[in-house]
């Protein structure tokens, strides 16, 4: 069973930074892809950053371009979000994902809501 665990949420003040982790467990092949989503009670799930196998393509939402940065680890199942210049905004339950559809097209993995293998979530709050 594929399972991500994520760490590294918390508390901050707008225009601070938080590095969050995630370690894919039950799965020793390399991903195709890992990422990360976000929700805010009330809305839907949204993706904010996809990295892709060769460790060079990435995939970010707008509203988070310049100020996050997705990162593998060394180990093939690990996955980081830098999150800098945090703004309250950017406050939501933070999930870990990767793909469960080995035949995912490369626009799609990763970014499709019912697609992905989801960790339980850790908390990002920014006050402002």
């Amino acid at each position: 069973q594929v399972q991500p665990v994520e760490s590294g949420g918390g508390s901050v003040q707008a225009g601070g930074s938080l590095r969050l982790s995630c370690t894919i467990s039950g799965d020793t092949t390399r991903r195709f892809c890992m990422g990360w989503w976000r929700q805010v009670p009330g809305k839907e799930r949204e993706g904010v950053a996809v990295i892709y196998q060769d460790s060079i393509d990435t995939w970010y939402t707008g509203s988070v371009k310049g100020r996050f940065t997705i990162s593998r680890g060394d180990a093939d199942n690990i996955v980081y979000l830098q999150m800098n210049n945090l703004k309250p905004e950017d406050t939501a339950k933070y999930y870990c994902v990767t793909e469960r559809n080995p035949y995912c097209s490369v626009a799609s993995c990763c970014r499709t809501l019912a697609s992905n293998y989801y960790g339980r979530g850790t908390q990002v709050t920014v006050s402002s």
